[in-house]
């Protein structure tokens, strides 16, 4: 099985991956191709740094491309380990309707939207501190803004969240999160059975 996650800044996708880690599922995240890319060009993976570079490579090689690279290393983690039994994905940071669409490609994909009220969320943004958070809840509003565009070559998270074919609210505790991911990842292994 594999399981993308999308959803707005801070919703809870970053812990969600996290769990299905520690229940055997093989990590991928569009935003690592970023930050690799973003080494290779000595810049700070700041998440405007990052975003801009996104959107000129969503420019540059088509709406899809990295979406596409994650999914070529789905297929060499497959082709490498044939006699795995575990061959169940999670896919962090879908941010475009076009990486939804590619990573649809995949047998057992499903798109998982986790959403949580702004308040929660800008809280959640405080609490870990990245690099290039907004400070202010204005200027957290005014980011969430700017990587809404309609446009294909930038992120547009709430087309991409309408395409989430399950939904978890992510407004309680981490436990309540982690019981909400059990019960989906039961909805789901009844459904490829």
């Amino acid at each position: 099985m594999i399981i993308g996650l999308t959803g707005k800044n801070a919703s809870g996708k970053g812990e969600a991956a996290a769990y299905l880690k520690t229940k055997g599922f093989h990590y991928y995240s569009l935003s690592d191709i970023l930050r690799e890319e973003a080494a290779k060009r000595g810049l700070e993976p700041s998440r405007n740094n990052l975003t801009n570079l996104g959107n000129e490579l969503r420019k540059k090689h088509g709406a899809n491309y990295l979406a596409a690279q994650i999914n070529n290393k789905i297929k060499q983690q497959l082709k490498n380990n044939i006699n795995n039994k575990n061959n169940n994905f999670v896919i962090d940071s879908v941010r475009s309707p076009y990486e939804a669409q590619e990573l649809t490609k995949n047998k057992d994909f499903t798109l998982v939207g986790i959403d949580a009220p702004t308040e929660l969320r800008f809280r959640r943004l405080l609490e870990r501190n990245r690099i290039g958070d907004a400070k202010t809840l204005e200027s957290f509003k005014q980011q969430e803004e700017r990587e809404n565009l309609n446009n294909a070559s930038n992120q547009q998270l709430d087309e991409t969240f309408k395409l989430s074919k399950k939904i978890i609210l992510n407004n309680g505790s981490l436990e309540e999160l982690h019981k909400q991911i059990d019960n989906l990842l039961l909805q789901l292994k009844n459904k490829t059975q």
